[in-house]
């Protein structure tokens, strides 16, 4: 019997790509998309996800640890940030083994699929490590895919007549977790502040909380200064950000 191919499904666009591949290469009938919910996607997602189960003719299957990343950080007394996501961990890679181990407990029985492209190589060999005896696939970085790009991307799955997540289209690199990914840096901060002014602030709530809750200098980032590595919250980041477009506006154009 053939191996089942079972795409991880993200609900973003590299995970997409790597699903109508599948479909064009082995064909839909011997295929799943497995999505890990988080509960906080944004809204477009989980209707990018609807259309695309049925534009690619393959069933999602969904599974769910029943936490939010906050209550997750909240439970494990931890606030999580880009060197140590802890919600990636608990909400979807331990779900989604949990699930394959139930469903497919013979390692040869099916075969992982991942949505990381050729710009990020150092992720894989961690993620075929943690899956290991079952074995991983990242179909972006094979040589005939490896010169895809997210625009690419992004026109490709327009013209099989899917609209992408909107986060792209409103200039998110990533369409985790509604904008408020940990693993994010300040640049993709910095915009969620501009874009979604108040995912922003409730991140930054949140973020305040914990660091009262836990009685530590804790942020979801880290920041520079006289060359040594800090934890920088989100209330310091867009005190900063207000400075610099205050001082934009005091400072006449030469």
């Amino acid at each position: 019997m053939s191996p089942r191919h079972i795409v991880q499904f993200s609900s973003g666009i590299g995970s997409w790509a790597v699903a109508q591949l599948l479909v064009e290469k082995v064909g839909r009938e011997n295929m799943l998309l497995l999505f890990a919910d988080t509960l906080v996607e944004d809204e477009d997602n989980y209707r990018f996800l609807r259309d695309a189960e049925q534009q690619l003719g393959v069933p999602v299957v969904r599974i769910c640890e029943g936490r939010t990343p906050e209550q997750v950080f909240e439970d494990e007394r931890f606030l999580a940030n880009n060197r140590v996501a802890l919600c990636s961990k608990i909400l979807k890679i331990g779900p989604a083994r949990d699930w394959v181990e139930e469903y497919f407990p013979d390692p040869n029985s099916c075969v992982l699929y991942v949505g990381i492209d050729s710009g990020e190589p150092g992720r894989i060999p961690a993620i075929a490590d943690g899956w290991a005896p079952y074995r991983t696939e990242f179909p972006l970085t094979w040589p005939e895919h490896r010169h895809l790009r997210k625009d690419d991307l992004l026109a490709w799955c327009r013209r099989e007549g899917l609209e992408p997540p909107r986060m792209y289209g409103l200039g998110f690199d990533h369409a985790n977790c509604s904008g408020r990914c940990v693993r994010a840096g300040q640049a993709h901060w910095l915009h969620l502040l501009e874009v979604w002014p108040e995912r922003y602030a409730d991140a930054e709530t949140f973020e305040q909380h914990m660091r009262t809750k836990l009685g530590k200098d804790v942020a979801y980032l880290r920041g520079q200064h006289a060359g040594q590595s800090h934890p920088l919250t989100l209330a310091q980041l867009r005190r900063r950000a207000d400075i610099r477009a205050a001082f934009k506006t005091l400072t006449p154009p030469r």
